[in-house]
């Protein structure tokens, strides 16, 4: 039993987390520690003692950040206000019209005061604090709607549990950035090779990675950064600009970006993008340009959004990164399908902070355009997160000795007959037994956006592949953790953990499957809309083409797919196997029910604000079903708004307008009855 707590106990604990809370502030954020990390070491170990000695806790102590059970999926967390995305400038005259589409908003023809800030190329990610406690923190998603990943983001140390500013909101969503910095992504890469794991593309990808792991312990161990740079929510407190919010943060001890220029005026704004710029290579982390942010609060309000950006913002985007290297060879890698793609090996180089030693050259049309041979000195691009590719042959420095690498007749893997159809760029490997065919299937089946199994990634499918204990993605389930630790590179825990994550994966949605399976072009948006109006995998069996294109958005390369997929005797007893051998369990939460559509709502547009009693996408769904159109923005050509409770500045907005008002309940009965003038408030 914990005993009893007295008052000196109580503020002694209270001291120990206020200091400790202030050293990891100093120590992960400022970069600036006034103690030794022993020292750091004893006071912690002294409060978890303390803690476990008398039961008390705070929400806020540096204990709580570790030691959380694995988690069997992430929970979806609908954002109070949508996170939009930026619109792009790709040159500083795109800049200027930005700066001109503003003044003729706002109807003003002086200087605007604006912000210019580094963009990290990161996860965005929403903190929701209540009363100054750290409550939830989820991922973007598609804007509306994301990953709960609070036990994940409270093992990182430069994301506060509490609000230690004098002014403490009642409620604030603060939005900001995950990222890696350059030498932590260097490292974690070469640690997943020394293990036989794929190596991260990139830095983004490395953080987005260590965030959505369902162990928050893998998460702990990766060294991750946060830069805060906006709201979503707020109650209890007031800015009138963004630099003061930002101030605001730091006297809350929460991580900001590397800098923050207020220009006045476009000429300023286009000369602190410049410094940028100018610095970028001495950042630890990866940029890809800047953001430029009218400072005003409330002139932001008075811009408002379009359909997916804010009007008040930009981001200028950085010219891509480039350098020069020497193409070694040429090969040729076959995928999924059995589309062969020619790849280029280079003599490694350094482009934005990245190693690069090969690059996809897409097809053999675009290397006849671009004249690419063996042993020619190249120029390769990398853009942020995008796949570097060759931009241009410098053929200036050939020497004659270049070669060509012609389209083959055979597949560089199985020797089977190679084959182009007419009118089609792909060259196809014909052989259904290609090894490199079955391991990219089996790689797809476990990647994230199908049955999200971490650890069958290229390297250790192959491993397993070669041993004969996988030929089929269904042989998956057939693993036993002894198999695997008579293998290299498998020990105890990195064995169970493959298990333990093939065991999640028997239970799945149905979307997850359908992409998973690999059917020849249903991506993920096709698996979607398949689970949204196919209740259950069964009722897929023996599936008519004409009722796959019935769906819309399905053209007939996927109706055609889906329907020649579902009507093979042997992939349905392939199907059969999964579900009651392996027992996999496959759920449909975004089956929409048989409901047929209507044209009632034909050339009606719709605008949602406040909460409803259904999540938002299922009411704007409803209303595109019933032939509507949802936008997410109030304007003169809206028909009505959709009012829930704790509306806001858009039912406001829609008053000022003349433009009506439903509630959800009234739209359930404009849909029922097809009358056109349903209850108004």
């Amino acid at each position: 039993m914990p005993g009893d707590i007295n008052k000196e106990i109580k503020e002694k604990i209270e001291k120990l987390v206020k200091d400790l809370n202030y050293h990891s502030y100093r120590y992960h954020v400022l970069d600036a520690p006034i103690i030794s990390d022993a020292e750091y070491d004893r006071q912690f170990r002294q409060l978890q003692e303390l803690e476990e000695r008398y039961n008390y806790v705070l929400p806020d102590s540096p204990t709580q950040r570790v030691g959380a059970a694995p988690q069997e999926k992430f929970e979806k967390v609908r954002h109070s206000e949508p996170m939009l995305s930026l619109d792009n400038a790709f040159s500083h005259d795109e800049v200027r019209e930005f700066d001109g589409r503003i003044k003729k908003l706002l109807g003003v023809s002086g200087e605007i005061d604006y912000t210019v800030e580094p963009k990290y190329d990161g996860l965005a990610l929403e903190l929701s604090y209540r009363k100054g406690i750290l409550i939830t923190a989820s991922t973007r998603g598609d804007g509306y709607e994301g990953e709960d990943v609070t036990r994940n983001i409270k093992t990182m140390r430069s994301v506060p549990l509490k609000s230690e500013g004098t002014k403490v909101p009642e409620e604030i969503d603060i939005r900001g950035e995950v990222y890696m910095d350059l030498s932590e992504f260097e490292k974690l890469n070469n640690e997943r090779e020394k293990k036989g794991e794929p190596a991260f593309a990139n830095p983004r990808n490395a953080a987005a990675g260590s965030i959505r792991q369902l162990d928050p312990s893998i998460t702990a161990e990766r060294k991750l950064f946060l830069a805060c740079y906006g709201t979503g929510r707020v109650k209890g407190i007031n800015f009138k600009s963004h630099s003061e919010f930002i101030s605001w943060l730091r006297d809350s001890r929460f991580p900001t970006p590397a800098r923050l220029e207020i220009a006045k005026g476009i000429d300023k704004v286009i000369a602190a993008i410049a410094e940028i710029e100018k610095s970028r290579q001495s950042f630890p982390f990866e940029t890809d340009g800047a953001v430029v942010k009218v400072n005003d609060l409330g002139l932001q309000q008075k811009l408002g959004t379009k359909t997916r950006e804010p009007r008040w913002a930009i981001a200028y985007k950085f010219p891509a990164h480039q350098e020069t290297t020497k193409i070694l060879d040429i090969q040729g890698s076959v995928g999924r399908t059995g589309v062969i793609t020619p790849f280029a090996v280079f003599k490694p180089v350094r482009i934005g902070g990245v190693t690069v030693s090969r690059s996809t050259l897409h097809n053999w049309d675009e290397m006849e355009r671009k004249d690419i041979r063996k042993g020619d000195t190249v120029v390769v691009e990398r853009a942020g997160d995008v796949i570097p590719h060759v931009v241009a042959v410098i053929k200036e420095k050939r020497t004659g000795r270049e070669e060509k690498f012609p389209i083959p007749d055979k597949c560089p893997v199985c020797g089977s007959k190679v084959v182009r159809e007419e009118g089609e760029v792909a060259v196809r490997c014909t052989s259904l037994h290609c090894p490199a065919q079955v391991q990219e299937k089996i790689i797809h089946f476990a990647s994230r956006g199908g049955m999200d199994i971490e650890g069958l990634g290229e390297k250790n499918v192959e491993l397993l592949y070669s041993r004969g204990l996988i030929k089929h993605f269904e042989d998956i389930y057939k693993l036993r953790k002894e198999d695997l630790l008579a293998l290299p590179r498998f020990a105890e825990k990195s064995a169970q953990n493959l298990i333990d994550a093939i065991e999640r994966s028997k239970n799945t949605t149905l979307a997850r499957f359908l992409y998973a399976l690999g059917i020849i072009h249903v991506g993920e948006f096709a698996a979607k809309l398949l689970a949204k109006n196919f209740e259950s995998l069964e009722k897929l069996y023996h599936v008519a083409q004409g009722d796959i294109l019935y769906i819309k958005q399905m053209g007939e390369k996927i109706a055609a797919s889906v329907a020649t997929f579902f009507n093979d005797k042997k992939n349905l007893d392939l199907l059969d196997v999964m579900l009651k051998e392996h027992n996999l369990k496959i759920s449909n939460p975004d089956y929409q029910g048989k409901m047929k559509a209507t044209g009632l709502l034909e050339g009606l547009t719709f605008v949602i604000t406040g909460t409803l009693p259904k999540p938002r996408k299922e009411v704007e769904d409803l209303i595109e079903a019933h032939g509507g159109h949802a936008s997410s923005a109030v304007s003169a050509s809206t028909d009505f708004l959709v009012v829930g409770e704790e509306a806001g500045s858009k039912l406001r907005k829609a008053r000022d307008l003349g433009v009506k008002t439903v509630s959800y309940e009234g739209l359930l009965k404009l849909i029922e009855k097809g009358d056109k003038a349903p209850r108004l408030f």
